[in-house]
């Protein structure tokens, strides 16, 4: 009985190996290498033999060329001429540090690791708006506060940021409140014939 088992398997040996190889006019399938996965290439503008620390100390400190394909109207000027500038507290115990630019009207917006470069944009409400195309963000100034927006992100950056202009008219808000766009109006005593 063993020995008909050991006939069988010698037999059918060449069988299965036949079965392995590729069919005629076929080419075999190459097995995949083994291979190490490639190293990942540093980011554009980054050293890879500086620790990320140094790197980011290293950004903050080289100045960014400016786009020469934005252009200011005169509108967009005199709004850059309202931003407030310097480090600006806001709540959480975040901060945005906002400083002029070589050229007018635009301004760098630092907070928390990100780092935007950003113009005024001409807004219908009358806020001071700045804006970061590139890397899609936005810092919005009101009269009592400001905030940072990353539109990538979809989230807030900083929020209820308050220069000590925006402090003081803050605080000017809460004494005299701005009457509600949603109350009625007071009426209108009628006119009389002259």
């Amino acid at each position: 009985m063993k020995s008909l088992i050991a006939t069988l398997l010698i037999a059918t040996l060449p069988a299965l190996a036949f079965a392995q190889t590729a069919a005629p006019g076929k080419p075999a399938a190459a097995k995949p290498a083994a291979t190490k996965p490639a190293a990942k290439a540093p980011a554009p503008g980054r050293n890879p033999k500086l620790a990320p620390s140094a790197q980011k100390a290293v950004e903050e400190s080289t100045e960014i060329d400016d786009d020469p394909n934005i252009t200011f109207t005169e509108a967009d000027l005199e709004m850059a001429q309202k931003v407030y500038v310097g480090e600006i507290p806001c709540e959480l115990g975040a901060s945005v540090r906002i400083t002029p630019m070589r050229r007018n009207g635009m301004f760098m917006v630092i907070t928390r690791g990100h780092r935007f470069r950003m113009h005024p944009v001409e807004s219908r409400t009358g806020a001071i708006r700045l804006e970061d195309p590139v890397r899609g963000a936005m810092w919005l100034q009101l009269g009592n506060k400001s905030m940072l927006m990353s539109q990538k992100m979809g989230q807030r950056l900083a929020d209820e940021c308050q220069s000590p202009q925006q402090l003081t008219y803050a605080e000017k808000l809460k004494a005299n409140p701005l009457p509600s766009i949603l109350e009625p109006l007071p009426p209108v005593a009628p006119r009389q014939a002259p």
